[in-house]
């Protein structure tokens, strides 16, 4: 039995579990706003204490009505406004002085409906913030907490989806009151059951955030499917998500808007290439969220979750009675970033004792259809399959009758051992119902199958230990000041400090002084403006390479500022920066930026000048270590370039790691200083010969000293 007890200090209680509600606008008409939260609630037998509110009835739905707010016996916990957004202001200070602590605005003409309802939105929110209320919406549809039937809504759906008689631990969390209804009859026709229903509308004064907070800390909930269409705090958002995950709960969310927006005159390659969506698919990966794409697998996600409590992991074996079905699940499982491994020897010698030479034995293991006439056969390879360290869930693909005869042990052995299994039956299997109830979820297409178990297995692979949470855990970099003057050479001064290599390189200011460095460096040497002013260098003209001797540098200095000049007549010119011309394996680009939601970001990626052309990158929200760095280097298309691709040297992966780490670290310790930090490109050496910082650019953020 699901506890029901939630923390009592969470501001939002009385707005999801009140044990008195009254309805100011009451209706003895079902089909209307005012009528159908009391419809439900007398339907569905909520104990706690209702109050309609109306000066034209003395009674609804059989229960006295009260002509004001100020005629109640006490102040509800809960109050639900079905009135015109004109009126709502005025009855949330009756509200307030009656002693409300809750209150649903289920109004529309708010911020929704352009300047006058942002302003009459703005009016409400200054007045919430002067009370001690919790007021939800407006334009929302309203809650249920289903496991004490308090239905705070007017969603219709509890009159068509299949009804909930038990206790139920999945929470949907929306913003969108259509989306919230849509997913939970879906969901409910698999047979979920529902702990909250909650669509948070305009979010004037309780924000998504908030919501997943009570969430991850009420009891009745151990999954939660949510849909995203903007987060408003993200690091609210970021805390919450972390308390579902050190709590061993599941958040599964839906995130609108694949369209990322566009950058707006940017000076970095790495604001250009961190869009929206990427960086929110970031985030989720390392808060262990499973992220959807569609209601049905959401849904599907919340019905898997129900055999959480069996171990699984990536590692597949899949039982088949079709060769071809076999080939198709190991390619679409394979595809959907799961593995499936071949078996060892001792596992394949056991199966094909039973197994005839033409069925596979590797893995995917084909039973043929021998299982007819040997169908005992099928329990020594589950329970060998089980037993085995080699797999981490059991995929069984058998349709209609042949799951059939193989039900009672597939039911026999999912109670012995704690590994998952999951069946398949294309045809119309009788003992669907005994094997969901014997701790093994049945699909009935191979298609839906793989789209909800990937993510699951994937998440439980993950459930184990997440590194980014403990690293996020950890002390923050003791504080740096930003230098006065932004230009390459303190940018690189600024980030060698913190660790990140740098090569030797020295100041001009004339060109004699730029000849008698490059003399001292050794040539060939390259030249390029040193301007805090002048991002990209190579558009103004600013950098000349492979220059031979002295004479070559000096003419390269007067063309150097002389272009740079004609490029902005304004920038401050400061010389030229004189460095050894440098070769490697790879140019790597590490850029940081603030994304208004999720705060400093990394992106590493293929470097140079074509950066933004292959668009070959991996996102991380900030803090980075070595190990993440290189789970990000190994997302690469171009990774192979760094471990010998066709011959290729190796590149020195580990010095690179070690600099993505360093540079995260710098980040950290510029804090609230920076908009943006890049290093473009980062030029990774052969094996064993380290890193160096090619180009770098340190954006200061508005105000900030730079």
């Amino acid at each position: 039995m699901l506890s029901l007890v939630v923390m009592k200090t969470h501001r939002l209680e009385p707005l999801l579990n009140p044990d008195s509600i009254a309805i100011v606008g009451a209706s003895n008409n079902a089909a209307r706003i005012g009528g159908m939260p009391i419809a439900h609630l007398t339907k569905f037998g909520y104990q706690g204490q209702i109050y309609p509110i109306n000066p034209k009835y003395e009674d609804v739905f059989g229960l006295r009505c009260f002509p004001d707010i100020e005629s109640l016996p006490q102040a509800p916990d809960l109050v639900v406004l079905a009135i015109a957004a004109a009126d709502v202001l005025l009855m949330l200070q009756r509200c307030a002085a009656k002693g409300v602590r809750a209150v649903i605005v289920y109004a529309a003409g708010f911020a929704e409906e352009g300047a006058k309802g942002a302003a009459l939105q703005a009016e409400l929110e200054a007045y919430v913030a002067t009370t001690d209320m919790v007021v939800a919406g407006p334009n929302l549809m309203g809650f249920a907490n289903l496991n004490r039937q308090v239905h705070t809504n007017f969603a219709s759906v509890f009159n068509t989806a299949p009804m909930q008689t038990g206790q139920g631990s999945v929470s949907l969390l929306t913003q969108s009151g259509n989306v919230c209804a849509a997913v939970y009859a879906i969901a409910r026709r698999l047979g979920v059951e529902f702990s909250h229903f909650i669509n948070t509308g305009n979010e004037a004064c309780v924000d998504f955030a908030q919501y997943l907070d009570y969430m991850a800390q009420d009891a009745g909930t151990e999954v939660c499917m949510g849909y995203i269409e903007e987060l408003r705090d993200g690091p609210r958002f970021i805390a919450a998500a972390e308390a579902f995950a050190r709590r061993d709960k599941l958040l599964i969310l839906y995130k609108a808007g694949e369209t990322d927006k566009g950058s707006e005159a940017v000076r970095s390659h790495t604001s250009a290439l961190a869009g929206d969506q990427a960086i929110y698919q970031a985030a989720f990966r390392q808060l262990n969220i499973i992220q959807s794409n569609d209601f049905v697998q959401m849904a599907q996600l919340a019905h898997l979750a129900g055999y959480r409590h069996k171990r699984a992991g990536k590692r597949v074996a899949i039982i088949t009675i079709s060769g071809a079905l076999g080939a198709i699940l190991a390619d679409k499982f394979i595809g959907a970033g799961l593995d499936v491994p071949t078996l060892p020897q001792a596992l394949q010698d056991t199966l094909r004792a039973g197994i005839p030479d033409y069925g596979m034995v590797s893995n995917p293991v084909d039973v043929t259809g021998n299982v007819v006439n040997d169908p005992g056969f099928v329990r020594t390879a589950m329970e060998a399959l089980a037993r085995s360290d080699a797999v981490d869930s059991v995929v069984i693909y058998a349709p209609g009758y042949m799951l059939d005869r193989m039900a009672d042990d597939l039911c026999a052995v999912s109670a012995q051992y704690p590994k998952l299994f999951v069946a398949i039956d294309t045809g119309a299997a009788k003992t669907r119902e005994q094997l969901r109830a014997g701790g093994v979820p049945v699909f009935e297409d191979i298609g839906v199958a793989v789209s909800a178990l990937a993510p699951f297995l994937l998440w439980q692979e993950r459930r184990r230990h997440n590194g980014w949470l403990d690293l996020r855990a950890a002390p923050r970099p003791a504080a740096v000041a930003l230098p006065a003057t932004l230009d390459e050479y303190r940018c690189k001064q600024l980030l060698a400090s913190q660790g990140v290599s740098a090569s030797g390189e020295r100041v001009a200011t004339t060109a004699d002084e730029a000849a008698a460095a490059a003399d001292a460096l050794g040539y060939p040497v390259v030249l390029k403006v040193l301007s805090p002013d002048i991002a990209h260098k190579t558009e103004a003209g600013g950098v000349k390479l492979r220059l031979a001797d002295a004479a070559a540098v000096r003419g390269a200095f007067e063309d150097i500022v002389a272009s740079a000049r004609r490029y902005d007549a304004t920038a401050r010119i400061e010389g030229v920066l004189v460095g050894r011309m440098e070769s490697g394996v790879v140019e790597l680009i590490v850029g940081a930026t603030r994304d208004p939601v999720f705060g400093m970001t990394l992106t590493v990626g293929l470097g140079g000048v074509l950066t933004e052309l292959y668009k070959d990158v991996s996102h991380r929200v900030l803090p980075v270590d070595e190990v993440i760095a290189r789970d990000m280097l190994q997302e690469l298309k171009a990774y192979p370039l760094l471990t010998g691709y066709r011959g290729r040297e190796c590149g020195d992966v580990d010095a690179a790691c070690a600099a993505i780490a360093a540079f995260s670290r710098a980040v950290l310790a510029l804090g609230d200083t920076v908009q943006e930090v890049e290093v473009n490109p980062l030029l990774v050496r052969g094996e064993g010969q380290g890193v160096c910082m090619l180009d770098a650019l340190v954006i200061a953020a508005p105000g900030a000293t730079g």
